[in-house]
């Protein structure tokens, strides 16, 4: 009886050893990544930025979040030329980092990619999958991000704007010359990102576009010039075009033993990998899903599985 009072003394002393000693070493320890990284992730949270706060003083997080810079820029359209060979091939791939796993899918006619929206729009959003089935999508990831202040999962108003067919489906936007980040697609499927006034986004013959960011790769070029980012590590999903016009979905998964999750750098990287021309950033956390043949084909990080979003992109 003796010996099992001081195991469970020893165990009790180790799990109150760890969470005194397991903080001071994440937050002044000599590893300055790892404190960084653990910030960027908290801070870009709605629910959990405590776990930075209550360490360390505003400055330091301010001085943390400001080295991680993401250049703006718009693409150039007059740079993308393919010839549209209307090739029907869509071809999924598993993808491994080192602290994660993925897929990506390339869909190689551009003009198959459109925005899909929920049955439920604007009020509520559907699943990524129950959304795709109801447009007969081959392939869909999900797309932009969403007002949900009551936290019930939704899906919410989207937050930007949500163009289809041409067609401005839902607008927050109230000022023409409000500078807004655009992930869109022309009538001939060259994709855009970056940062436009509204007003000129609706004299570009947009086709299909939802508003969301931040751009990885404009015009060739990374966007992400130091630091990972400045969002942490979390599950990720994201757009991008090669030079030929292959379109890319992609999607990493995160809050698990077997992927953590990716910073916005990973994203940029593996974008560049595929040959991504221009690509930007979609709505990840617990809304990252990518649909394929009539299935989920990614793991959701939510424990309730999928959750509701307002708009996807999706290829026919």
């Amino acid at each position: 009886m003796g010996s099992i009072k001081r195991i469970l003394a020893f165990l009790i002393f180790e799990v109150f050893f760890v969470s005194i000693t397991m903080p001071a070493l994440v937050f002044y320890g000599p590893f300055t990544n790892i404190r960084n990284t653990f910030v960027t992730t908290a801070m870009t949270t709605f629910t959990h930025q405590y776990l930075a706060t209550l360490f360390l003083p505003k400055n330091i997080i301010n001085k943390i979040m400001s080295m991680n810079k993401i250049q703006t820029g718009r693409t150039d359209k007059n740079l993308i030329n393919f010839t549209n060979k209307h090739d029907k091939s869509i071809e999924a791939y598993n993808i491994y980092g080192k602290h994660f796993e993925g897929k990506v899918i390339l869909i190689h006619d551009p003009t198959r990619v459109q925005v899909g929206i929920s049955s439920k729009f604007p009020k509520e959003g559907e699943t990524t999958s129950v959304i795709a089935k109801n447009y007969d999508a081959i392939a869909a990831i999900n797309a932009g991000g969403f007002g949900d202040s009551s936290m019930k999962g939704i899906g919410g108003a989207p937050q930007g704007f949500v163009i289809h067919n041409g067609k401005v489906l839902y607008t927050e936007i109230k000022n023409p010359n409000e500078k807004v980040d655009l992930i869109g697609f022309t009538q001939d499927g060259k994709l855009l990102v970056g940062n436009y006034r509204y007003k000129d986004i609706l004299e570009m013959s947009i086709k299909e576009a939802v508003s969301f960011g931040p751009a990885l790769v404009i015009n060739g070029q990374p966007m992400i010039k130091r630091g990972d980012g400045g969002w942490g590590i979390a599950p990720r999903t994201a757009i991008g075009q090669r030079r030929d016009g292959t379109v890319i979905f992609l999607v990493i998964d995160g809050r698990s033993l077997k992927s953590i999750g990716a910073t916005l750098k990973d994203v940029e990287d593996i974008m560049l990998k595929y040959g991504a021309y221009n690509a930007a950033n979609l709505d990840g956390g617990s809304s990252t899903t990518m649909y394929f043949k009539g299935k989920v084909i990614n793991n959701p990080s939510d424990a309730l599985g999928e959750r509701c979003v307002p708009t996807i992109f999706f290829a026919k």
